[in-house]
């Protein structure tokens, strides 16, 4: 990909926003702008009695609160699976024996460059939560079919978690 005049028009504390000229093939040079994130992870924990744990918390960009795998953002340089480790415990108290990849997500390529790591969380066992400062976290357990039928008619509605309940029922059944 070919760019030119790139420049930053916003800095803060989670993203960026760059604007840039991009040649397109023989349409000739246009204006992008791209949100800039440093990526994520999320992980989908699998109990043995085929259960899953999401979390409901506020999301203030949608105007409520939405039902989701624990998940978090990347720190520089961060493996995702020590990320994956760490956003499961602060988010639900749970601890996983064994983080399986479930390959990546791009939350909105039309205007973000963010990855979203995906991994299924087995050997689960149950400690202590500890949220951030700002995160009020409700825990739901609920079986991975009842989870898959709410993400197919509409009762799930976050990117991530769709994907990552399909990845694990397809790998699951």
């Amino acid at each position: 990909m070919e760019t030119r005049n790139g420049t930053v028009l916003f800095r803060g504390l989670v993203v960026n926003v760059e604007q840039m000229e991009v040649r397109v093939g023989g349409k000739g040079w246009h204006v992008y702008q791209i949100v800039r994130h440093p990526g994520g992870v999320g992980v989908l924990p699998l109990h043995e009695d085929g259960t899953v744990t999401l979390i409901r918390q506020l999301r203030p960009a949608v105007g409520g609160s939405l039902l989701e795998i624990p998940a978090g953002r990347l720190h520089p340089g961060e493996d995702p699976a020590d990320c994956g480790r760490r956003e499961l415990l602060e988010e639900t108290g749970l601890r996983a024996g064994k983080l399986v990849p479930l390959g990546i997500y791009y939350s909105s390529p039309g205007v973000f460059d963010e990855v979203i790591h995906l991994f299924l969380g087995t050997g689960l066992t149950q400690g202590e939560a500890i949220p951030e400062q700002y995160e009020e976290i409700e825990t739901v357990r609920l079986p991975l079919a009842e989870g898959l039928r709410r993400a197919s008619e509409d009762g799930i509605r976050d990117g991530k978690t769709i994907a990552a309940l399909l990845r694990a029922g397809k790998a699951a059944g």
